[in-house]
Parts: C-alpha cells; structure tokens; sequence
C-alpha cells in the first residue's frame, strides 16, 4: 500500500497517517456520492479564461463574470467566508467564497472539501482591499475528489526520485516544472516552422526493424508472435530516410523517438527523441549552414535571444560557429599534430605516453577519437562544428577525395557537449558494402555497438541516390541547453526509472 502514497512517508507512522488522511477522503466521497453528489458523473465543466489572463487583463475584465477551473491549494477559513487559491495550466488565483453568495447547502459542502480536489469557481473580478486581484464566488462546484493528500512536509515535492516517478505529482508541487515542458513544446514547433519553410517534409519511419542500423549503439530487441521472427527496436532514424531520397524526395525530416540499451545519465536516457534530416545535392558544409541558422532561430524565436545561459555560462549563437578539424582540435588542446603519426604503433605510442586507454581493436582513427574525447571535447564551450573524422568510426559517410583516411562528417558541440552529426552521406553501395564489412569485422571482436550489414539498404542504393548531406540532433539536449535544465530527466516528461520492485 506505502507505494500507492503520493507524498513519500518516510517511515511506518507517516504511511499509517496518509492511509488515515486517505480512508477520511474516501468516506466524504461515499457520502456525496451516497446524497446524488458523485463528482464524478460531471462530464464537463464551464472554463471561459485562465487565470493568467485574469491577471494581465484586470483592468479590462474588473467586475465582469468569468469562470474558471482548477485545483483547489489552499484554504484560508475565516468561519461564513474563506479564501482559497485555485491553480490551472498557467498559474493561480485567490477566490472569494462566502455562504451569502453561495447558498447555505454549496457553503456546508465546500466546507468539505479537501486540498487537492478539482473545482469550478463562477463569480466576477475584483481587486480585495490588501490590493490581490481574486474571483468573488457566485457559485463553486466540485469536479472530481483528490484521495489522496498532496505533500505538504516541505511545502512542496523535493524529492527528486519521486519527482521523476511521479511527474504528475510534480507538475502539480512545482508549477516551474511545466514552463519547461511548454517551452520543449515551443522548440519542437519552431523547428518544424524552420524545416518546412525551406522544403523539407516530416515524415515517420519504422520502429520495429529487422536490423538496427545507423549508429553505435547496443540495440534492444524483443519479438514478433504473428511472424515468428526477432526485431530491433531502432536505434537512428538514417537508413530509412536515405531509402526516401533515393525515392527523390530530396528533404525529409523525421522527429521520433529511438531506443539503445546503455545506460543512464544526466546526458543519457536510454529513450529519447533524435531528430534527423537529409537533404539531396547538398554536402557536410551545407548542413552547417542548416544547423547554424537554426539554432540561431530558436534561441531567437524561443528565448528571445542568441545569447543563451546554461548554468551561469553563457555562449553566444550570434556569432559565426567556429569550424575546426579534429586534427587541429587535438593539436590545439594538446600540441600533437595527427598529420605526423604515420603508423598504429605512433598511435599506440603516444597513448600510452598520454595515459590514453585503447583497445587491441582500434586502428590509428579509433586512437585520434580517443585524444579528441580526452582532451578536447571538455574546451568545446561555445558553438563549434569539429570537422573530418577518421574513417574508421565513419561506416556510413563519404571520404574526404584528397584524404581517404578521412570522411566529410562534423559533430557540433556546445557547453563541452556533443549536439549534432553530420555527414556527405556515402552513396557508393560498393564502398558501402566494404564499410559494412568492417562493421561486422569489428562485431565479431567484440565491439557490441557494431552496425550490420543491411541488404535492402545496399539495393535501395544500387538503384542511386543523389549527393546528399545528413544530419542527427539530440532533440533532449538541445531542450536542456535552451532551457538551463540540468539533468537529461529534467526534459523528458517520463524518464526510463529502475523499478521499486
């Protein structure tokens, strides 16, 4: 029973008293329901204005009639009249209830009430003499019985676990909470706004496939009864856009969420929303260009501002991003330059002197990647696209023509984070196949995030596809940034939690 309690007792008192404050609530719904009053047989309720626009508009709307809905959060009890606070979607307002202007029978019933329960409040607007804007109660009813108590220990939900758990529980503690999730909303609109002003279509792709391709990353898998057959839950969005452009229709976007089986972390939750978009006879450079005016959009469009603040730092999206090799973000974090280590032993060598740990697997660009991650990413505070990585961790982007060792992807970064990846997307289904080789290759050492060889991708580029340029953004991420949010779980509504069993 403790975990049906949604204000997390500590202790075997605590449980028994909510249980008590629980069973009261119980009764009072058993005698309304018991004297034709059951709230919830009501279907509907009459809501003309939000509370916010109350506020905003007083002036206009000072003794005009309005209505509005919401839960009640308090009680002040001053014996023929209270005074109680009423909070809807976008904020709260104090009511005025008094037995002369209710009715005796409502009055004796809404003495009842508990805090928690979801009203209708009708009256007019009207400023109280301490200067609170307030509705002046014509009528009130109830819509639906809270059972149980909200948290009141520490005037609020702190708990953090519980918050996470219980996010309904903690939109209603922590009205905050929802300007995040509105805002998340805003930047998935604009984006959309963005994309199909210049020719790009949303479109969906499958969930469930037979091969999980598109990126490094331990998939899921379950399976399919009617078919008998073992399925992946996706871990990209890649290779079923790419098979759209070869079908011609040039940009494509998808919003989605996808799945990897890692672990969890203020950065990382194992579901979470990727956005990719590909665009025909365009390259790497132009998705930059992409990506530096959106971003630039949202931070505009959503926090009225190019220049944005995470966690007391500040970076600036006005500017141009700064674009950089990783040989010569290496080199400048930490004096070596790549161009010079000419063989896998260099590679190792330098490792090993800098502390750098690597597999027997990696080859010489798996070991650059490794110098990168170390001692790079952490500087990569203001918008910066790091350009041309190694080949080796590129199974699905297209050579660099004067440096084969080298492919046309960058990753952008901002706050010492990765944001996005782009490619000139390979559309060589020969070369694509000897990538795919190595993938396996790489799977049979041990390398569990390895892709596999997809067929039916490799014929839909047999029949062609057009120079193309493509790009993933973690949607979660950017939502943090662009809204100062600390934890990946701060932007996800219902984040993956470990079960209380």
């Amino acid at each position: 029973m403790a975990e049906e309690i949604v204000n997390v007792p500590e202790n075997e008192e605590e449980i028994q008293d909510v249980n008590s404050l629980r069973q009261i609530r119980v009764e009072k719904l058993e005698a309304l329901q018991a004297a034709g009053k059951d709230p919830f047989v009501i279907t509907s309720a009459c809501q003309t204005i939000h509370t916010d626009e109350i506020v905003e508009r007083f002036e206009e709307l000072e003794n005009t009639d309005v209505s509005i809905c919401g839960r009640m959060m308090s009680r002040r009890d001053m014996g023929k009249a209270n005074f109680i606070d009423v909070r809807d979607k976008n904020g709260r307002i104090q009511c005025y209830v008094r037995i002369d202007d209710v009715g005796e029978d409502v009055f004796a019933d809404f003495k009842k009430w508990d805090i928690g329960d979801i009203i209708e409040v009708k009256g007019f607007v009207f400023r109280t003499r301490r200067g609170e804007i307030s509705v002046h109660a014509k009528g009130i009813r109830l819509l639906s019985k809270s059972l149980l108590p909200l948290p009141e220990k520490f005037h609020g939900l702190t708990d953090v676990d519980t918050r996470y758990r219980r996010r309904y529980l903690d939109l209603i503690m922590n009205p905050e909470v929802k300007d995040t999730f509105y805002k998340r909303s805003a930047i998935l609109r604009e984006i959309r706004n963005y994309l199909d002003a210049q020719g790009f279509i949303e479109v969906e792709t499958p969930v469930l496939v037979p091969n999980a391709g598109g990126a490094s990353a331990r998939p899921f898998e379950t399976h399919f009864n009617a078919l008998n057959e073992d399925v992946k839950l996706r871990i990209s969005l890649e290779l079923y856009l790419k098979r759209l452009i070869v079908g011609g229709m040039e940009r494509v976007y998808e919003i989605g969420r996808v799945f990897r089986n890692e672990g969890v972390d203020t950065r990382h939750n194992p579901e979470f929303t990727l956005m990719e978009l590909y665009q025909a006879y365009t390259d790497y450079h132009g998705m930059m260009d992409l990506t530096e005016n959106l971003y630039r959009h949202l931070a505009q469009t959503v926090v009225g501002s190019t220049l944005i603040s995470y966690n007391g730092v500040e970076m600036d999206l006005g500017k141009p991003f700064e674009r950089l090799t990783m040989i010569d973000a290496v080199k400048k974090y930490t004096g070596i330059d790549w161009n010079d280590v000419k063989t896998l032993e260099d590679a190792r060598k330098l490792a090993d002197e800098k502390h750098v740990e690597y597999e027997k697997r990696h080859g010489k660009g798996d070991i650059l990647n490794l110098f990168f991650e170390e001692f790079v990413e952490e500087h990569l505070i203001q918008p910066t696209f790091i350009m041309d990585h190694p080949i080796e961790i590129s199974p699905l982007t297209k050579k660099k023509p004067d440096n084969p060792d080298y492919v046309e992807r960058f990753e952008f970064f901002m706050n010492g984070w990765e944001m996005a990846n782009a490619y000139s997307e390979l559309n060589d289904p020969i070369d694509q196949r000897e990538r795919f080789k190595a993938q396996e290759l790489m799977l049979s050492l041990g390398d569990d995030e390895a892709n596999t060889t997809d067929e039916d991708f490799l014929m839909a580029l047999e029949y062609g596809m057009p120079p193309t340029g493509g790009i993933g953004y973690g949607i979660d991420r950017m939502c943090m940034l662009l809204t100062d949010s600390q934890a990946i779980r701060d932007v996800i509504l219902f984040p993956t939690m470990k079960s209380l069993d």
